[in-house]
């Protein structure tokens, strides 16, 4: 659980030292912009932008169930916030599995990568597509509603 808020609490916090560092050295405004920037690139990269994740076992079901992709992720990771915002309210269709939450998704993600834990890994009826466009999961995920 720690490790998926490691960047984000570090860019908190490095966002500190350099607003206060700006503060001190008499510039509040860029103190301000510093802190600001910092702490929106540490919400990008917190898994708060990713709707709540399920378990492998638990997506793959539904997957089955419903024929929605399902997409393999881990926070930090810059091609899983590009396929998450270029998806907009869209991504909250998909059944997402935080690779660093569930061994089970690390390990299908592994098997579909030749034991690389490439994400976005994205399976649409059965099949791995790894970092997929993200016009293509759109397109994907209208055609299973």
């Amino acid at each position: 659980m720690m490790r998926v808020w490691m960047l984000p609490l570090l860019l908190v916090l490095g966002g500190a030292a350099v607003a206060t560092g700006e503060f001190l050295a008499g510039n509040p405004g860029t103190a301000a912009v510093s802190l600001a920037a910092f702490w929106a690139l540490a919400g990008v990269n917190s898994p708060l932008i990713f709707p709540s994740s399920t378990g492998a076992r638990e997506a793959g079901r539904g997957s089955a169930v419903d024929g929605r992709p399902v997409v393999y992720w881990r926070p930090g990771c810059k091609y899983c916030i590009r396929l998450r915002i270029r998806l907009g309210r869209s991504a909250r269709e998909l059944h997402w599995v935080d690779i660093w939450r569930d061994p089970e998704g690390a390990a299908a993600v592994r098997a579909a990568n030749d034991g690389n834990e490439t994400v976005p890994t994205v399976v649409v009826a059965g099949r791995p597509h790894t970092n997929p466009d993200p016009a293509w999961v759109r397109e994907q995920l209208s055609r299973s509603a």
